[in-house]
């Protein structure tokens, strides 16, 4: 079993069920953090004294405070860790449970699992880090879809944010007023139309409203 555990949440509540199932586990050195910052430099430093973190569970959001962060997310975390320790065990450990995230994390950054926070989300983590222990993948039940190749879409965080925006009812005009105010490029009326277009077709939907509606369906929004 794992010998060296970090656990990153900025809940101390949701930390102390984390650290309940890991001492079922008979795993004793755990280390608990709130901060992504702190996170990257204590498995930095563990690898530097030759103690190295086998384990991270990290949650994806933190809520910002008085402190400045480099990392403000468990996305940013696993993502500078990837760099530099690419082979580093990762569990997500959140509450989002969109399958686009999922397929990210799990496809790119090789995360090693995605539990979802719920009332089974303690009994998930613990076959988690099982599975993982063993060599093996683990997504929770409700997000198993999202390695699928039904659902293996090529998507970028653009045309998320098109959808995003689609479903909350804005027009194409509207979208490209919303893209300009928050210095998204490409924000022309004409880029937003032929990239809904392309969605469309990508989808193979019938109109934007069926777009929308397959998009939710993926757990694309």
């Amino acid at each position: 079993m794992f010998k060296n555990v970090l656990v990153s949440d900025d809940l101390l509540s949701i930390n102390q069920g984390v650290l309940t199932i890991l001492e079922t586990l008979n795993i004793n050195k755990v280390q608990e953090v709130q901060y992504c910052d702190d996170a990257y430099l204590k498995i930095k430093k563990s690898i530097l004294d030759n103690q190295p973190i086998d384990l991270l569970i990290t949650d994806l959001s933190y809520k910002k405070d008085h402190r400045d962060q480099k990392l403000n997310s468990g996305e940013d975390l696993i993502m500078a860790l990837y760099n530099e320790y690419p082979k580093l065990n990762v569990i997500v450990y959140s509450i989002e449970d969109r399958l686009q995230k999922v397929r990210t994390l799990v496809n790119k950054y090789n995360a090693k699992a995605y539990v979802c926070k719920g009332r089974k989300g303690l009994v998930e983590l613990s076959k988690a880090i099982e599975t993982v222990y063993a060599g093996e993948k683990y997504l929770s039940p409700q997000i198993q879809s999202a390695l699928s190749s039904k659902s293996n879409i090529e998507i970028t965080d653009f045309d998320i944010e098109l959808l995003q925006q689609l479903s909350c009812g804005l027009s194409q005009d509207d979208i490209s007023k919303f893209l300009k105010t928050n210095n998204i490029s490409p924000f022309s009326l004409s880029s937003v139309e032929k990239k809904i277009n392309k969605l469309k077709i990508q989808f193979e939907a019938n109109n934007t409203i069926h777009l929308v509606s397959i998009a939710k369906d993926l757990g694309l929004i």
